[in-house]
Protein backbone atom coordinates (compact mmCIF):
# COMPACT_ATOMS: atom_id res chain seq x y z
CA UNK A 1 0.00 0.00 0.00
CA UNK A 2 2.34 2.49 0.72
CA UNK A 3 5.47 2.50 -1.48
CA UNK A 4 8.42 2.24 0.21
CA UNK A 5 9.43 5.73 1.31
CA UNK A 6 12.74 4.99 2.95
CA UNK A 7 16.08 3.37 1.63
CA UNK A 8 18.30 2.01 4.64
CA UNK A 9 19.35 3.47 7.60
CA UNK A 10 22.55 3.61 7.17
CA UNK A 11 22.60 3.86 3.21
CA UNK A 12 19.37 5.78 3.54
CA UNK A 13 17.36 2.69 2.42
CA UNK A 14 15.96 4.30 5.41
CA UNK A 15 12.61 5.69 5.33
CA UNK A 16 10.12 3.39 7.09
CA UNK A 17 11.88 0.26 8.32
CA UNK A 18 10.84 -1.16 11.77
CA UNK A 19 13.92 -1.19 13.86
CA UNK A 20 13.78 -5.14 12.76
CA UNK A 21 13.24 -6.19 16.58
CA UNK A 22 10.05 -6.10 17.24
CA UNK A 23 7.58 -7.21 14.15
CA UNK A 24 4.62 -5.33 13.32
CA UNK A 25 2.92 -3.35 15.47
CA UNK A 26 5.88 -1.20 16.94
CA UNK A 27 4.88 1.71 18.75
CA UNK A 28 6.54 5.37 17.97
CA UNK A 29 9.04 6.66 20.02
CA UNK A 30 7.87 8.82 23.19
CA UNK A 31 8.28 12.66 22.71
CA UNK A 32 9.01 12.71 26.72
CA UNK A 33 12.60 13.71 26.76
CA UNK A 34 14.85 12.07 29.20
CA UNK A 35 17.76 13.28 31.04
CA UNK A 36 20.06 11.17 28.89
CA UNK A 37 18.42 12.48 25.51
CA UNK A 38 19.04 15.97 26.43
CA UNK A 39 22.88 15.03 27.16
CA UNK A 40 23.17 13.06 23.86
CA UNK A 41 21.15 15.63 21.61
CA UNK A 42 24.03 18.12 20.86
CA UNK A 43 25.99 15.25 19.68
CA UNK A 44 23.14 14.20 17.83
CA UNK A 45 22.37 17.03 16.41
CA UNK A 46 25.80 16.90 14.64
CA UNK A 47 25.23 13.63 13.40
CA UNK A 48 22.48 14.55 11.93
CA UNK A 49 23.95 17.65 10.42
CA UNK A 50 26.62 15.32 8.85
CA UNK A 51 24.41 13.46 7.32
CA UNK A 52 22.19 16.19 5.83
CA UNK A 53 18.90 14.63 7.38
CA UNK A 54 17.13 17.74 6.49
CA UNK A 55 17.84 16.78 2.73
CA UNK A 56 16.66 13.34 2.71
CA UNK A 57 13.75 14.75 4.12
CA UNK A 58 12.87 17.14 1.33
CA UNK A 59 13.39 14.25 -0.65
CA UNK A 60 11.23 12.10 1.58
CA UNK A 61 8.67 14.92 1.39
CA UNK A 62 8.94 14.58 -2.48
CA UNK A 63 8.36 11.35 -2.54
CA UNK A 64 5.24 11.24 -0.57
CA UNK A 65 3.48 14.30 -2.51
CA UNK A 66 4.11 11.69 -5.26
CA UNK A 67 2.28 9.14 -3.42
CA UNK A 68 -0.12 11.18 -2.70
CA UNK A 69 -1.19 12.10 -6.03
CA UNK A 70 -1.53 8.17 -6.45
CA UNK A 71 -3.29 7.74 -3.69
CA UNK A 72 -5.75 10.33 -5.08
CA UNK A 73 -5.52 8.99 -8.26
CA UNK A 74 -6.94 5.21 -7.45
CA UNK A 75 -9.31 5.73 -4.63
CA UNK A 76 -10.96 9.06 -5.21
CA UNK A 77 -10.54 10.63 -8.17
CA UNK A 78 -13.45 12.79 -8.55
CA UNK A 79 -12.38 14.84 -5.45
CA UNK A 80 -11.00 18.11 -5.35
CA UNK A 81 -7.26 17.76 -5.38
CA UNK A 82 -5.75 21.08 -3.64
CA UNK A 83 -6.87 20.49 -0.20
CA UNK A 84 -5.50 16.74 -0.66
CA UNK A 85 -1.95 18.27 -1.70
CA UNK A 86 -1.90 20.75 1.52
CA UNK A 87 -2.69 17.73 3.34
CA UNK A 88 -0.43 15.42 2.23
CA UNK A 89 2.65 18.01 2.10
CA UNK A 90 1.57 18.85 5.76
CA UNK A 91 1.90 14.99 6.67
CA UNK A 92 5.02 15.04 5.04
CA UNK A 93 6.64 18.42 5.84
CA UNK A 94 10.18 18.11 5.91
CA UNK A 95 11.53 20.38 8.83
CA UNK A 96 8.86 18.61 11.03
CA UNK A 97 10.39 15.36 10.12
CA UNK A 98 13.48 16.54 10.82
CA UNK A 99 12.87 17.88 14.11
CA UNK A 100 11.23 14.18 14.93
CA UNK A 101 13.68 12.04 13.36
CA UNK A 102 16.41 13.80 15.92
CA UNK A 103 14.52 13.80 18.94
CA UNK A 104 13.86 9.70 18.05
CA UNK A 105 17.36 9.37 17.65
CA UNK A 106 18.34 10.95 20.57
CA UNK A 107 16.27 8.17 22.67
CA UNK A 108 17.67 5.72 20.52
CA UNK A 109 21.01 6.92 21.45
CA UNK A 110 20.59 7.73 24.61
CA UNK A 111 22.79 5.40 26.47
CA UNK A 112 24.78 4.70 23.26
CA UNK A 113 27.13 8.14 23.51
CA UNK A 114 30.18 5.92 21.78
CA UNK A 115 27.67 5.27 18.59
CA UNK A 116 26.81 9.13 18.38
CA UNK A 117 30.52 10.21 18.06
CA UNK A 118 31.55 7.32 15.92
CA UNK A 119 28.81 8.04 13.74
CA UNK A 120 29.76 11.69 13.39
CA UNK A 121 32.82 11.37 13.30
CA UNK A 122 32.71 8.73 10.01
CA UNK A 123 30.13 10.95 8.17
CA UNK A 124 31.95 13.98 8.94
CA UNK A 125 34.85 12.90 7.15
CA UNK A 126 36.20 13.26 3.37
CA UNK A 127 34.71 9.23 2.41
CA UNK A 128 31.99 9.96 4.87
CA UNK A 129 30.66 13.09 3.40
CA UNK A 130 30.79 11.79 -0.17
CA UNK A 131 28.88 9.06 0.26
CA UNK A 132 26.24 10.92 2.30
CA UNK A 133 26.44 13.43 -1.13
CA UNK A 134 26.00 10.55 -3.32
CA UNK A 135 23.31 8.47 -1.45
CA UNK A 136 21.05 12.20 -1.26
CA UNK A 137 21.56 12.62 -5.39
CA UNK A 138 20.91 9.28 -6.31
CA UNK A 139 17.45 9.27 -3.97
CA UNK A 140 16.50 12.50 -5.42
CA UNK A 141 17.59 11.71 -9.17
CA UNK A 142 15.18 8.27 -8.74
CA UNK A 143 12.20 10.75 -7.96
CA UNK A 144 12.49 10.64 -12.08
CA UNK A 145 10.76 7.64 -13.76
CA UNK A 146 13.23 7.07 -16.30
CA UNK A 147 15.80 7.68 -14.05
CA UNK A 148 14.83 4.68 -12.02
CA UNK A 149 14.08 2.56 -14.85
CA UNK A 150 17.61 3.12 -16.40
CA UNK A 151 19.51 2.23 -12.92
CA UNK A 152 17.55 -0.76 -12.90
CA UNK A 153 18.60 -1.72 -16.34
CA UNK A 154 22.56 -0.74 -15.23
CA UNK A 155 21.62 -2.79 -12.53
CA UNK A 156 20.73 -5.89 -14.36
CA UNK A 157 23.72 -5.32 -16.84
CA UNK A 158 26.25 -5.56 -13.84
CA UNK A 159 24.59 -8.42 -12.55
CA UNK A 160 24.78 -10.40 -15.51
CA UNK A 161 28.79 -9.88 -16.57
CA UNK A 162 29.34 -10.70 -12.74
CA UNK A 163 31.22 -7.18 -11.69
CA UNK A 164 32.68 -7.32 -8.72
CA UNK A 165 31.00 -4.14 -7.04
CA UNK A 166 27.47 -6.04 -7.35
CA UNK A 167 29.24 -8.72 -4.43
CA UNK A 168 29.95 -5.66 -2.92
CA UNK A 169 27.12 -4.18 -2.66
CA UNK A 170 25.28 -7.42 -1.50
CA UNK A 171 28.35 -7.56 0.95
CA UNK A 172 27.01 -4.13 2.55
CA UNK A 173 22.91 -5.16 2.29
CA UNK A 174 23.75 -8.33 4.20
CA UNK A 175 25.81 -6.07 6.91
CA UNK A 176 23.06 -3.90 7.28
CA UNK A 177 20.15 -6.85 7.19
CA UNK A 178 18.84 -3.52 4.49
CA UNK A 179 15.89 -6.25 2.50
CA UNK A 180 14.44 -7.44 5.72
CA UNK A 181 15.04 -4.31 7.64
CA UNK A 182 12.87 -2.45 4.61
CA UNK A 183 10.17 -5.12 4.23
CA UNK A 184 9.42 -4.94 8.03
CA UNK A 185 9.22 -1.26 7.97
CA UNK A 186 7.00 -1.31 5.44
CA UNK A 187 4.63 -3.95 6.26
CA UNK A 188 4.79 -1.70 10.17
CA UNK A 189 4.05 1.41 7.62
CA UNK A 190 1.23 -0.41 6.27
CA UNK A 191 -0.61 -2.09 8.85
CA UNK A 192 -0.76 2.17 10.35
CA UNK A 193 -2.21 2.86 7.03
CA UNK A 194 -5.20 0.19 7.98
CA UNK A 195 -5.26 1.43 11.20
CA UNK A 196 -5.24 5.02 10.38
CA UNK A 197 -8.05 4.33 7.71
CA UNK A 198 -10.16 2.36 10.42
CA UNK A 199 -9.96 5.34 12.84
CA UNK A 200 -11.49 7.74 9.96
CA UNK A 201 -14.79 5.47 9.74
CA UNK A 202 -13.29 3.75 6.11
CA UNK A 203 -13.52 -0.19 7.05
CA UNK A 204 -17.01 -1.93 8.68
CA UNK A 205 -17.17 -2.51 12.27
CA UNK A 206 -16.31 -5.94 11.25
CA UNK A 207 -12.87 -5.12 10.30
CA UNK A 208 -9.97 -6.24 13.20
CA UNK A 209 -7.14 -5.14 14.11
CA UNK A 210 -6.16 -9.15 13.44
CA UNK A 211 -7.83 -8.78 9.86
CA UNK A 212 -5.75 -6.09 9.13
CA UNK A 213 -2.72 -7.74 10.31
CA UNK A 214 -3.35 -10.59 7.96
CA UNK A 215 -3.98 -8.58 5.02
CA UNK A 216 -0.77 -6.97 5.90
CA UNK A 217 1.52 -10.62 6.33
CA UNK A 218 -0.71 -11.35 2.66
CA UNK A 219 1.63 -8.49 1.09
CA UNK A 220 4.84 -10.13 2.32
CA UNK A 221 6.19 -11.18 -0.59
CA UNK A 222 5.25 -8.08 -3.03
CA UNK A 223 6.58 -5.95 -0.75
CA UNK A 224 9.80 -7.95 -0.66
CA UNK A 225 9.78 -8.29 -4.79
CA UNK A 226 9.17 -4.41 -4.60
CA UNK A 227 11.79 -3.33 -1.94
CA UNK A 228 14.50 -5.35 -4.07
CA UNK A 229 13.64 -3.96 -7.41
CA UNK A 230 14.04 -0.13 -5.92
CA UNK A 231 16.65 -0.64 -3.11
CA UNK A 232 19.65 -2.85 -6.07
CA UNK A 233 19.27 -0.08 -8.76
CA UNK A 234 19.46 2.79 -5.60
CA UNK A 235 22.43 1.80 -4.42
CA UNK A 236 24.55 0.95 -7.37
CA UNK A 237 23.43 4.26 -8.73
CA UNK A 238 24.71 5.84 -5.55
CA UNK A 239 27.91 4.08 -5.15
CA UNK A 240 28.86 3.95 -8.42
CA UNK A 241 31.34 7.33 -7.95
CA UNK A 242 32.95 5.21 -4.78
CA UNK A 243 35.99 3.84 -5.17
CA UNK A 244 36.83 0.09 -4.11
CA UNK A 245 38.65 1.39 -1.34
CA UNK A 246 35.59 3.93 -0.43
CA UNK A 247 33.14 0.89 -0.46
CA UNK A 248 35.30 -1.28 2.15
CA UNK A 249 35.69 1.92 4.74
CA UNK A 250 31.91 2.17 4.28
CA UNK A 251 31.95 -1.45 4.85
CA UNK A 252 34.23 -1.54 7.83
CA UNK A 253 32.36 0.96 9.47
CA UNK A 254 28.86 -1.03 8.78
CA UNK A 255 30.09 -4.22 10.40
CA UNK A 256 31.83 -2.33 13.27
CA UNK A 257 29.65 -2.16 16.69
CA UNK A 258 29.01 1.02 16.48
CA UNK A 259 28.05 0.96 12.60
CA UNK A 260 25.60 -1.94 13.68
CA UNK A 261 24.07 0.32 16.20
CA UNK A 262 23.63 3.13 14.55
CA UNK A 263 22.15 1.44 11.57
CA UNK A 264 19.27 -0.09 14.19
CA UNK A 265 18.44 3.27 16.01
CA UNK A 266 18.16 4.85 12.87
CA UNK A 267 15.79 2.50 11.53
CA UNK A 268 13.65 2.77 14.80
CA UNK A 269 13.51 6.65 14.66
CA UNK A 270 12.21 6.65 10.68
CA UNK A 271 9.87 4.01 11.57
CA UNK A 272 8.81 5.74 14.03
CA UNK A 273 8.02 8.84 11.37
CA UNK A 274 6.98 6.88 9.27
CA UNK A 275 4.34 5.29 11.17
CA UNK A 276 3.05 8.54 12.30
CA UNK A 277 2.86 9.80 9.19
CA UNK A 278 1.30 6.64 7.61
CA UNK A 279 -1.56 6.68 9.93
CA UNK A 280 -2.06 10.33 9.10
CA UNK A 281 -2.21 9.47 5.78
CA UNK A 282 -4.62 6.56 6.47
CA UNK A 283 -6.88 8.75 8.40
CA UNK A 284 -6.83 11.15 5.40
CA UNK A 285 -7.46 8.92 2.74
CA UNK A 286 -10.64 7.63 4.61
CA UNK A 287 -12.14 11.21 5.05
CA UNK A 288 -11.79 11.89 1.27
CA UNK A 289 -13.19 8.20 0.34
CA UNK A 290 -16.27 9.24 2.28
CA UNK A 291 -16.58 12.63 0.88
CA UNK A 292 -15.92 14.42 3.91
CA UNK A 293 -13.39 17.28 4.06
CA UNK A 294 -10.20 17.05 5.87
Amino acid sequence: MQRMNWINAMAFAVGLASAGQGGLGVAPASAETTVEQAAILPKVQELVAAMRISELAQVLQAEGEAYGGQLKEEMFPDRSGSDWSAMVTRIYQADGLTEEFTRSLSAELSDKPEVAAKAQAFFASPTGRKIIGLEIEARRAMLDDATEEAAKEAFGAMEAKGAPRVDALRRFVAANDLVEMNVMGALNANLAFYKGMSQGGAFTEDMTESDMLAEVWAQEDQVRQETEDWLWPYLALAYQPLSDEEMQAYQVFSEAPEGRALNAALFAAFDASFVRISGELGRAVALMVQGQDI
